[in-house]
């Protein structure tokens, strides 16, 4: 079947992102559905539409620390959400809210429905670190192999800063530069989880996680939820409000698992450049005609990795143009302007869809004193372990 309409984002609605989730025994309970519903009718609201027209309701997989099981069909009936089209909920690690935007994106693509949601709660910080640990490090290798061996996502990414100072001769202060420009655009955010303005020194003198990463330089544990309204472009139009256009779509699966058991570049991200390439071909694009991206970076070595394999910034040189100023608000290309993992916060499997809620607020000049200039173009990506899968979306204001 050939995709017979063009996809928008019309509207967007997020709690802020922090430590939402009650603690076992607590007299009063957050509870997943309640937290959830509250932004999806504040997004359909913002998107002047009827519920009724919503033909579609795609779910991030809740955590599984979430009791309520086959979340979906449950908030559908919690919402009296009636649907002729897909209700169901995805999970793919991090690439799991990009997915459902992809997915959400299909049902008007082809026809199925002119409205669709594209949305999901996550709750982790209340569970305990070793709880969380344990299930995090069974995803990250083979569990009768690298996970036995107790190796977990951030030594990976801390493995790849160290060959990328190897290769580059960057220096860890360039790479944590990274945190302090993000914590900078974090404070101009108001669902940012950290605002409080901090220095270089502090990134360098934090806690230590794996060498050479600190405290800081890695993401927190995050709550959230959000909705994004998806809507055809005549449902946009009727609206009155101000939508984005999909533009572009890209995706690659290099068919190996987060470690791979053959020699590989550990530091191009070739799906992220396979990805990216897909995605500029199909929207008639090149790397130096975007605005502003949001990028799926755990930690502060990944955005440098990441922008490089998307031709955002120059091969080896991601570390120092960052340092230079060239990814900060004002710069060349503004990376990251929610705030990114770091300090925006990362309820990583909602993360994606909140990429899309800053593009979508840049794109239709409602990013307040954050807001990018001019933008009319933003990329924004998601990743597999190590980004050996990569998926990539570009909007354009209407």
């Amino acid at each position: 079947m050939q995709p017979v309409n063009e996809v928008t984002l019309l509207a967007a609605s997020a709690t802020p992102v922090g430590k939402i989730q009650s603690r076992p025994g607590a007299a009063q309970q957050v509870l997943e559905h309640e937290l959830l519903a509250q932004v999806v009718s504040q997004a359909i609201a913002d998107a002047n539409v009827d519920k009724m027209q919503v033909g579609a309701m795609i779910f991030a997989e809740p955590h599984i620390y979430t009791r309520q099981k086959y979340f979906a069909t449950f908030m559908a009936g919690y919402l009296d959400m009636k649907c002729d089209g897909g209700v169901m909920e995805i999970l793919g690690n991090g690439m799991t809210g990009g997915l459902v935007f992809d997915r959400a994106a299909d049902e008007i693509r082809l026809g199925r429905t002119e409205l669709a949601l594209a949305l999901g709660v996550n709750l982790e910080t209340a569970v305990p670190a070793t709880e969380h640990m344990n299930y995090t490090m069974r995803a990250v290798g083979d569990v009768d192999f690298q996970s036995a061996a107790g190796f977990t996502p951030i030594s990976w990414y801390a493995m790849d800063a160290v060959r990328y100072m190897h290769e580059t001769g960057a220096t860890r202060e360039q790479i944590s530069s990274v945190a302090l420009k993000n914590r900078k655009h974090a404070e101009l955010n108001p669902l940012a989880q950290f605002r409080k303005p901090m220095t270089i020194d502090d990134v360098l003198a934090a806690k230590p996680i794996v060498h050479p990463l600190s405290l800081l330089d890695v993401p927190p544990r995050s709550d959230g939820a959000i909705c994004l309204v998806l809507a055809s472009r005549r449902v946009a139009e009727q609206s009155g409000r101000p939508f984005v256009v999909l533009r572009g779509r890209g995706a690659y699966h290099e068919g190996v698992h987060q470690i791979a058991d053959a020699p590989a570049d550990m530091i191009a991200l070739n799906a992220a450049q396979r990805a990216g390439r897909a995605a500029y071909d199909d929207a008639g694009l090149t790397p130096d005609q975007i605005d502003l991206a949001e990028l799926y970076a755990p930690c502060t070595i990944v955005e440098i990795l990441v922008a490089e394999a998307l031709g955002l910034l120059e091969k080896g040189k991601g570390a120092e143009q960052t340092e230079a100023g060239q990814t900060t608000l004002g710069g060349r290309i503004p990376i990251n302007t929610s705030g990114g993992c770091q300090s925006r916060g990362h309820p990583a499997r909602l993360t994606p869809l909140y990429n899309a809620l800053e593009l979508y607020q840049q794109l239709t000049s409602q990013a307040g004193h954050r807001q990018v200039d001019m933008a009319r173009i933003g990329l924004m990506c998601c990743e597999l372990g190590n980004y050996n899968a990569a998926l990539i979306h570009i909007l354009e204001a209407a």
